[in-house]
């Protein structure tokens, strides 16, 4: 196990009618703020009219930047961080998604530090200080509602790119799963999967003696794979169902999994260029990588490979062959994405396979990805030509 430390900060709201708290907690942080979200369902659903009473009796004023979308763009990043400047705003309150919370934690960065935004993506910079960031988490998926990460795309690239931080932890968030019941199932499908692909690549890892968290790792994964039956199984308003989830998603990005271990992250390199390219929803993108960079991977460390097939998905004594359980596993995996709409193959999502080598090479800009096994271009190649089959 590796050395570590594990700090976050991020005071967790969870349950039934949280959002009523939203003024309350940012009233500790700021009396000015940018209120940030996509202009679409949470308004048309009445949830900023009730965030916004909640800070007019907070005594809260705020500015509204709207517009966010998946995959959101360093233009409306710039537009914010203007916003902040001119209007001497506080801190940055984002309603949605990761795609909302990631474009707040950008401009609570760019807003306070004396170089262009998009530095601290390029890896030309670091960000010590942001201002702080508060959220009401209506779609779980990229769990950044209480981690250090946030995930920008660059349209004159177009370049998709993350930065991490601790100075980017919110403050705190707001969780009420009963705000998920409306979401469209894709939107849904699209969150779950992008969980588990958070949690795959801390899983798949080299570090001896991480047994706590590969139990926690496996368990999580089990919990999200349940209940997301349940949900798509009838129980779109089953409110344990969706707790489960949202929680889920949180954990799978909070740091807490990654403690003595060595993730890898090469399906998310590999997938941001499928986002940056051809716009995917990411959690559709890492439904398509993950398998094939699991069947490019088959023979590397294949008892970690069949471990994940058995305490995952289920594969048991059966299959006395470590690649044949593995091969097993990714096959149940597969199904499963299929069976909540998600793609797992470049011709389900429309992707021209004509433009891998293009992918590859974008994809490896600062150096081989991965750490589970390293990934160069050639290898980039590989693994979407196995995603295109």
């Amino acid at each position: 196990m590796q050395n570590f430390e594990y700090c976050n900060k991020t005071k967790i709201i969870f349950g039934k009618g949280t959002e009523e708290r939203v003024g309350s907690e940012t009233a500790q942080y700021a009396k000015r703020v940018l209120l940030h979200h996509s202009g679409g369902s949470a308004v048309r659903s009445g949830l900023i009219g009730r965030i916004q009473d909640s800070l007019k009796k907070a005594r809260v004023e705020w500015v509204e930047l709207t517009g966010v979308l998946p995959n959101p763009r360093l233009s409306l990043v710039r537009k914010g961080i203007e916003i902040v400047k001119n209007e001497k705003l506080e801190m940055i309150l984002a309603v949605g998604g990761g795609s909302a919370i990631d474009s707040s934690k950008a401009i609570a960065a760019g807003a306070v530090n004396d170089c262009d935004v998009w530095d601290f993506f390029d890896r030309k910079k670091t960000a010590d200080k942001a201002l702080p960031v508060g959220t009401v988490l209506t779609i779980p998926a990229a769990g950044s509602e209480s981690s250090i990460s946030s995930v920008i795309t660059n349209e004159e690239g177009p370049w998709k790119r993350g930065m991490n931080f601790q100075c980017l932890r919110p403050a705190f968030s707001i969780m009420n799963p009963e705000l998920t019941y409306t979401l469209p199932p894709y939107q849904t499908a699209c969150g779950i999967t992008d969980m588990l692909a958070h949690i795959m690549e801390r899983y798949f890892t080299k570090e001896p003696n991480v047994e706590l968290t590969d139990e926690l790792c496996e368990g999580a994964m089990r919990t999200i794979i349940r209940n997301a039956r349940k949900v798509f199984s009838g129980g779109e308003n089953n409110y344990d169902a969706r707790a489960e989830i949202m929680w889920a998603g949180a954990i799978a990005h909070n740091g807490l999994l990654d403690t003595g271990r060595i993730g890898d992250w090469a399906s998310h390199a590999l997938d941001h260029e499928l986002s940056a390219l051809f716009d995917i929803a990411h959690g559709a993108g890492l439904a398509i990588m993950f398998p094939a960079w699991i069947r490019y991977n088959i023979k590397e460390n294949t008892p970690r490979l069949a471990r994940f097939a058995a305490k995952v998905w289920g594969v048991d004594g059966a299959f006395y062959d470590y690649e044949q359980a593995a091969l097993e596993g990714v096959i149940r995996m597969e199904n499963f994405f299929k069976s909540i709409g998600m793609p797992i193959r470049f011709a389900d999502a429309n992707i021209d396979p004509a433009r891998i080598p293009e992918m590859a090479e974008r994809a490896v800009h600062f150096g081989p990805v991965g750490n589970y096994r390293k990934l160069d271009e050639k290898d980039a190649v590989a693994v979407y030509n196995l995603a295109a089959k």
